[in-house]
């Protein structure tokens, strides 16, 4: 077995749907705040309570999830990875994800696949603390942790009307399963360029460098 460098995996008490009609991206409770504000520059603002647990979505509730999201007309775009150690790349991809559509579902590799995946040390943090943090993100509208290497099974379920991938993939070089899955369901795949120069091991590299100056 593959021991991953990580704290205590936290488990989720309260993973609950997105209520239907829910955009968090750009939200009704956003726009109200700054309707209030408008109106009243001098009354107390309360910002709106946003929680971040409340967007993971376990695997086992993501075909309910996934039909909420149909039922609402919504446009899904998927995309999926480790994010280990969210740097200012990600955020610039799932932000250009989530333009695509309506709302972005992103698909967590969890702990043992990761150090599968990127090897011994990785990943930093456990899958928990990697899906709060990019539950906390406004662009993303939900995340659901995988526990395989490949994210074929997971897109079956999530069934993304657009499945995104980043780097230096194209179509045809993309895991023949994963391309076959989203395309019998009749999705369409993007390939989006990453953010040169910002990568999670370019952030490790900075950082044993800084600690060997030390």
């Amino acid at each position: 077995m593959c021991e991953a460098n990580v704290l205590s995996t936290h488990q989720a008490e309260n993973n609950r749907l997105v209520p239907p009609g829910t955009r968090l991206y750009n939200s009704p409770a956003i726009d109200n705040l700054r309707l209030s504000v408008n109106q009243n520059p001098s009354a107390p603002v309360t910002a709106p309570a946003f929680q971040a647990d409340n967007k993971v979505i376990p695997l086992a509730e993501l075909t309910e999830w996934r039909t909420n999201i149909r039922d609402q007309g919504l446009n899904l775009v998927v995309t999926n990875g480790c994010f280990d150690l969210l740097h200012a790349g990600h955020v610039r991809y799932l932000e250009t994800a989530r333009n695509l559509g309506d709302a972005l579902l992103v698909g967590l590799n969890g702990d043992e696949s990761v150090c599968s995946l990127k090897g011994k040390g990785r990943p930093i943090n456990p899958e928990m603390d990697r899906a709060i943090v990019l539950a906390s993100l406004g662009c993303v509208t939900a995340v659901s942790i995988f526990p395989e290497i490949r994210a074929d099974g997971f897109l079956g379920i999530a069934a993304p009307d657009q499945y995104v991938k980043g780097g230096d993939y194209t179509v045809e070089t993309l895991d023949k399963n994963e391309r076959q899955v989203v395309e019998e369901a009749g999705g369409q795949i993007v390939i989006l360029s990453f953010v040169p120069g910002k990568s999670t091991t370019a952030t490790l590299k900075r950082i044993e460098a800084a600690r060997t100056e030390a």
